[in-house]
């Protein structure tokens, strides 16, 4: 099968390390299923591998990809949960399982014809989502969801301010906060970005580091160094700052005087559980919301795609369509 594979890292040329090449079919294990990918889509994660970035040089060659959705081999239709774990080692919580790990981290991932995890990962995929919109949610979307509503736990008439608008998760943020009732503030350098989420269900988009009208409950936050100050001004006391990544720089100014006089509550958030993934599609249905697609390639333009991400110029996801059996 053609797959996309990560045989070395470099932090200044990540796209050097992607081969395109043949692989084996998988076999599964006990337990675990094998899935026919329809579409797959890329993520800052693929990247940071590439940069050698949180993974170990000695588990390459590896296939990457963490998204994915497909058949299975009884032909349903199935979206990938990418959370390997154990949920009792997380107390519950796949997430906090010391052990866990995302697809294309320890296991092959979904840049291929085909994969395998435990069966257990493998989510119905509901009618009224298309392959591609499916692919687009089980890393990005999840993550918004859980930052949103597990960690800071937002309420309709909620401020929550959304940084970097235009990135998988911060789209995704957008739009969940809104149809969830809250007041949603975005920012984004790019005057384009700005206007897709006023689109999304933004209340108002302004530049990056510039006032919002108000301050927020809750600050969303994925880019890091760049925007931190700007998060940290702009929460009332007593509100949180949810991160679950920093694209940007991971030192920032902790700021310590600001957070324990004005009891600022800064929370991490990574990834999602199996049951919030199931909740997000329910609560999808009942609102319409969909993900926003920049555009799709074939897996042979895959470079093409990371590339793009890395340029960042795509506005919400990229979707990958690896070959068909057919051809």
């Amino acid at each position: 099968m053609l797959a996309a594979i990560a045989v070395s890292q470099s932090a200044a040329d990540p796209l050097s390390g992607l081969v395109l090449a043949d692989a084996p079919e998988p076999e599964p294990k006990p337990g675990w299923s094998v899935v026919r990918v329809v579409a797959s889509s890329l993520n800052m994660h693929d990247v940071w591998t590439l940069r050698g970035v949180g993974h170990p040089p000695e588990r390459l060659p590896i296939i990457l990809g963490c998204d994915a959705a497909g058949y299975d081999e009884h032909g349903n239709e199935v979206i990938v949960y990418p959370v390997i774990a154990d949920a009792d080692a997380g107390m519950g919580d796949e997430t906090l399982d010391p052990d866990r790990a995302l697809l294309s981290e320890q296991h092959n991932g979904a840049f291929a014809e085909y994969l395998t995890v435990p069966s257990r990962n493998l989510v119905p995929k509901p009618a009224w989502l298309s392959f591609d919109e499916a692919a687009c949610l089980p890393v990005a979307w999840t993550t918004a969801y859980r930052m949103l509503f597990t960690q800071a736990r937002i309420t309709a008439g909620d401020r929550v301010l959304v940084q970097g608008a235009g990135g998988g998760v911060a789209s995704a943020a957008i739009k969940l906060a809104a149809a969830a009732g809250a007041v949603v503030y975005a920012t984004s350098r790019s005057a384009d970005k700005r206007a897709e989420a006023l689109s999304w269900g933004a209340r108002a988009a302004v530049g990056t580091g510039e006032r919002l009208p108000e301050r927020v409950d809750v600050v969303i936050e994925t880019v890091g160094e760049a925007t931190w100050a700007h998060s940290m001004k702009c929460l009332r006391p007593g509100g949180a700052i949810v991160i679950a990544g920093a694209t940007s720089g991971a030192n920032p100014p902790a700021d310590l005087n600001r957070i324990f006089y004005l009891q600022q509550r800064i929370l991490g958030s990574t990834g999602g559980t199996r049951s919030e993934l199931v909740a997000m599609l329910k609560m999808m249905d009942a609102t319409g919301l969909r993900p926003i697609i920049d555009r799709t390639l074939p897996l042979t333009e895959i470079h093409k795609g990371l590339q793009l991400m890395i340029d960042g110029t795509l506005t919400g996801k990229l979707v990958i369509h690896p070959p068909t059996p057919q051809q």
